[in-house]
Protein backbone atom coordinates (compact mmCIF):
# COMPACT_ATOMS: atom_id res chain seq x y z
CA UNK A 1 0.00 0.00 0.00
CA UNK A 2 0.97 3.65 -0.40
CA UNK A 3 0.71 5.19 3.08
CA UNK A 4 0.92 8.80 4.22
CA UNK A 5 2.37 9.08 7.75
CA UNK A 6 1.67 12.42 9.47
CA UNK A 7 3.76 12.49 12.66
CA UNK A 8 5.92 15.33 13.99
CA UNK A 9 8.00 13.32 16.51
CA UNK A 10 11.31 12.44 14.85
CA UNK A 11 12.05 9.21 16.72
CA UNK A 12 8.53 7.79 16.66
CA UNK A 13 8.00 8.77 13.04
CA UNK A 14 11.21 7.01 11.99
CA UNK A 15 10.27 3.86 13.92
CA UNK A 16 6.78 3.71 12.38
CA UNK A 17 8.12 4.44 8.88
CA UNK A 18 10.73 1.69 9.15
CA UNK A 19 8.23 -0.82 10.55
CA UNK A 20 5.67 -0.44 7.81
CA UNK A 21 8.34 -0.12 5.12
CA UNK A 22 9.74 -3.48 6.27
CA UNK A 23 6.30 -4.93 5.55
CA UNK A 24 6.63 -3.81 1.93
CA UNK A 25 4.50 -0.66 2.06
CA UNK A 26 5.55 2.62 0.46
CA UNK A 27 5.59 5.35 3.11
CA UNK A 28 5.66 9.13 2.67
CA UNK A 29 6.39 10.72 6.06
CA UNK A 30 5.54 14.38 6.71
CA UNK A 31 5.63 16.33 9.97
CA UNK A 32 3.30 19.28 9.34
CA UNK A 33 -0.31 19.70 8.29
CA UNK A 34 0.64 21.90 5.34
CA UNK A 35 2.90 19.19 3.94
CA UNK A 36 0.22 16.54 4.48
CA UNK A 37 -2.34 18.63 2.60
CA UNK A 38 0.07 19.12 -0.30
CA UNK A 39 0.81 15.38 -0.44
CA UNK A 40 -2.89 14.47 -0.48
CA UNK A 41 -3.51 16.89 -3.35
CA UNK A 42 -0.88 15.30 -5.57
CA UNK A 43 -0.81 11.60 -4.60
CA UNK A 44 -3.35 8.81 -4.18
CA UNK A 45 -2.92 7.08 -0.81
CA UNK A 46 -4.38 3.79 0.33
CA UNK A 47 -4.17 4.84 3.99
CA UNK A 48 -3.32 7.84 6.21
CA UNK A 49 -1.72 7.44 9.66
CA UNK A 50 -2.52 10.72 11.42
CA UNK A 51 -1.19 12.30 14.60
CA UNK A 52 -3.58 14.82 16.14
CA UNK A 53 -1.17 17.28 17.76
CA UNK A 54 1.03 18.86 15.10
CA UNK A 55 3.17 22.05 15.04
CA UNK A 56 0.85 23.91 12.69
CA UNK A 57 -2.55 22.69 13.85
CA UNK A 58 -4.78 19.75 14.70
CA UNK A 59 -4.95 16.53 12.73
CA UNK A 60 -8.73 16.64 13.20
CA UNK A 61 -8.83 19.62 10.82
CA UNK A 62 -6.99 17.61 8.18
CA UNK A 63 -9.31 14.64 8.68
CA UNK A 64 -12.40 16.81 8.37
CA UNK A 65 -10.98 18.33 5.19
CA UNK A 66 -10.42 14.86 3.71
CA UNK A 67 -14.00 13.86 4.41
CA UNK A 68 -15.48 17.17 3.19
CA UNK A 69 -13.71 16.61 -0.12
CA UNK A 70 -15.57 13.32 -0.49
CA UNK A 71 -12.43 11.19 -0.26
CA UNK A 72 -12.95 7.78 1.36
CA UNK A 73 -9.24 7.25 2.09
CA UNK A 74 -8.93 5.19 5.31
CA UNK A 75 -7.49 7.13 8.26
CA UNK A 76 -6.05 5.69 11.47
CA UNK A 77 -5.46 8.23 14.23
CA UNK A 78 -2.26 7.90 16.28
CA UNK A 79 -2.25 10.11 19.36
CA UNK A 80 -1.26 10.48 22.99
CA UNK A 81 -4.75 11.74 23.84
CA UNK A 82 -6.46 8.88 25.66
CA UNK A 83 -9.71 10.52 26.78
CA UNK A 84 -12.90 8.86 25.56
CA UNK A 85 -14.13 12.25 24.36
CA UNK A 86 -11.04 12.62 22.13
CA UNK A 87 -11.61 9.19 20.60
CA UNK A 88 -15.27 9.97 19.93
CA UNK A 89 -14.32 13.28 18.31
CA UNK A 90 -11.84 11.55 16.01
CA UNK A 91 -14.27 8.81 15.02
CA UNK A 92 -17.07 11.33 14.50
CA UNK A 93 -14.75 13.32 12.20
CA UNK A 94 -14.40 10.26 9.98
CA UNK A 95 -11.49 8.22 11.36
CA UNK A 96 -11.59 4.47 10.71
CA UNK A 97 -9.55 3.45 13.73
CA UNK A 98 -7.73 4.93 16.73
CA UNK A 99 -4.49 3.95 18.47
CA UNK A 100 -3.29 5.58 21.68
CA UNK A 101 0.46 6.11 22.16
CA UNK A 102 2.47 4.23 23.18
CA UNK A 103 1.29 1.30 21.10
CA UNK A 104 2.81 -1.98 19.98
CA UNK A 105 4.06 -1.89 16.38
CA UNK A 106 2.61 -5.34 15.71
CA UNK A 107 -0.81 -4.02 16.71
CA UNK A 108 -0.39 -1.11 14.31
CA UNK A 109 0.43 -3.53 11.49
CA UNK A 110 -2.66 -5.60 12.35
CA UNK A 111 -4.88 -2.48 12.35
CA UNK A 112 -3.47 -1.41 8.97
CA UNK A 113 -4.25 -4.84 7.52
CA UNK A 114 -7.77 -4.87 8.98
CA UNK A 115 -8.66 -1.42 7.63
CA UNK A 116 -7.25 -2.35 4.22
CA UNK A 117 -9.42 -5.48 4.09
CA UNK A 118 -12.56 -3.55 5.00
CA UNK A 119 -11.97 -1.01 2.23
CA UNK A 120 -11.29 -3.72 -0.33
CA UNK A 121 -14.82 -4.98 0.33
CA UNK A 122 -13.77 -8.33 1.77
CA UNK A 123 -13.02 -8.54 5.52
CA UNK A 124 -11.90 -12.16 5.21
CA UNK A 125 -8.08 -12.24 5.56
CA UNK A 126 -7.81 -15.40 3.44
CA UNK A 127 -8.34 -14.94 -0.29
CA UNK A 128 -8.49 -17.71 -2.87
CA UNK A 129 -7.53 -16.60 -6.36
CA UNK A 130 -7.09 -19.32 -8.95
CA UNK A 131 -4.79 -21.96 -7.47
CA UNK A 132 -3.47 -19.52 -4.84
CA UNK A 133 -4.51 -19.22 -1.19
CA UNK A 134 -3.37 -15.84 0.16
CA UNK A 135 -3.49 -15.07 3.89
CA UNK A 136 -3.27 -11.29 4.28
CA UNK A 137 -2.89 -11.51 8.06
CA UNK A 138 -0.03 -13.99 8.06
CA UNK A 139 1.43 -12.67 4.80
CA UNK A 140 1.49 -16.23 3.57
CA UNK A 141 0.88 -17.74 0.14
CA UNK A 142 0.09 -21.36 -0.67
CA UNK A 143 -0.02 -22.71 -4.22
CA UNK A 144 -1.51 -26.17 -4.74
CA UNK A 145 -0.74 -27.02 -1.10
CA UNK A 146 2.84 -25.76 -1.20
CA UNK A 147 3.94 -22.71 0.82
CA UNK A 148 5.61 -19.99 -1.28
CA UNK A 149 8.24 -17.69 0.22
CA UNK A 150 8.08 -14.08 -0.95
CA UNK A 151 10.30 -11.07 -0.25
CA UNK A 152 8.72 -7.91 1.19
CA UNK A 153 8.61 -6.23 -2.23
CA UNK A 154 7.17 -9.33 -3.91
CA UNK A 155 4.51 -9.55 -1.23
CA UNK A 156 3.62 -5.85 -1.59
CA UNK A 157 3.16 -6.32 -5.33
CA UNK A 158 1.00 -9.42 -4.85
CA UNK A 159 -1.05 -7.54 -2.24
CA UNK A 160 -1.78 -4.80 -4.79
CA UNK A 161 -3.20 -7.38 -7.20
CA UNK A 162 -5.06 -9.21 -4.41
CA UNK A 163 -6.87 -6.03 -3.37
CA UNK A 164 -8.27 -5.67 -6.91
CA UNK A 165 -8.46 -9.13 -8.48
CA UNK A 166 -9.10 -9.06 -12.20
CA UNK A 167 -8.34 -5.33 -12.45
CA UNK A 168 -5.56 -4.16 -14.75
CA UNK A 169 -2.92 -2.20 -12.82
CA UNK A 170 -0.58 0.04 -14.76
CA UNK A 171 3.17 0.16 -14.23
CA UNK A 172 2.79 3.63 -12.69
CA UNK A 173 0.14 2.38 -10.24
CA UNK A 174 2.38 -0.49 -9.16
CA UNK A 175 5.36 1.84 -8.71
CA UNK A 176 3.23 4.13 -6.54
CA UNK A 177 2.22 1.12 -4.48
CA UNK A 178 5.83 0.07 -3.87
CA UNK A 179 7.88 3.25 -3.61
CA UNK A 180 7.79 6.42 -1.52
CA UNK A 181 8.61 9.94 -2.74
CA UNK A 182 12.21 10.39 -3.84
CA UNK A 183 12.93 6.69 -4.35
CA UNK A 184 15.06 5.92 -7.38
CA UNK A 185 13.25 3.44 -9.60
CA UNK A 186 14.93 1.59 -12.45
CA UNK A 187 12.92 1.59 -15.66
CA UNK A 188 12.46 -2.20 -15.59
CA UNK A 189 11.90 -2.66 -11.84
CA UNK A 190 8.24 -3.66 -12.09
CA UNK A 191 8.97 -6.07 -14.92
CA UNK A 192 11.66 -7.72 -12.77
CA UNK A 193 9.27 -8.24 -9.85
CA UNK A 194 6.51 -9.50 -12.15
CA UNK A 195 8.96 -12.05 -13.55
CA UNK A 196 9.96 -13.16 -10.04
CA UNK A 197 6.34 -13.58 -8.97
CA UNK A 198 5.54 -15.63 -12.06
CA UNK A 199 8.42 -17.97 -11.28
CA UNK A 200 7.14 -18.50 -7.75
CA UNK A 201 3.37 -18.44 -8.29
CA UNK A 202 3.15 -19.94 -11.75
CA UNK A 203 3.78 -18.46 -15.16
CA UNK A 204 0.05 -18.01 -15.82
CA UNK A 205 -0.68 -16.34 -12.47
CA UNK A 206 -0.15 -12.79 -13.77
CA UNK A 207 -1.38 -11.65 -17.16
CA UNK A 208 0.22 -8.91 -19.24
CA UNK A 209 -2.36 -6.63 -20.88
CA UNK A 210 -0.36 -5.06 -23.67
CA UNK A 211 -0.13 -1.28 -23.46
CA UNK A 212 -2.06 -1.16 -20.17
CA UNK A 213 -0.36 -3.16 -17.43
CA UNK A 214 -0.87 -6.39 -15.51
CA UNK A 215 -3.60 -8.27 -13.66
CA UNK A 216 -3.84 -11.39 -11.56
CA UNK A 217 -5.67 -14.35 -13.09
CA UNK A 218 -8.90 -15.12 -11.23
Amino acid sequence: MRILLVEDADELGAVIRDEISDHGHAVDWVQRLAHAEASLQTTHYDLVLLDLMLPDGSGIDLLQGIRRSGAATPVIILTARDQISDRIKGLDAGADDYLVKPFDLSELSARIAAVSRRYSGNPNPVRRIGCLEIDLNQRAVVRDGEAIQLTAREWALLEAFTQRPGTVLSKAQLEDHLYAFGAEIESNTIEVYISRLRKKLGRDSLETVRGLGYRIKT
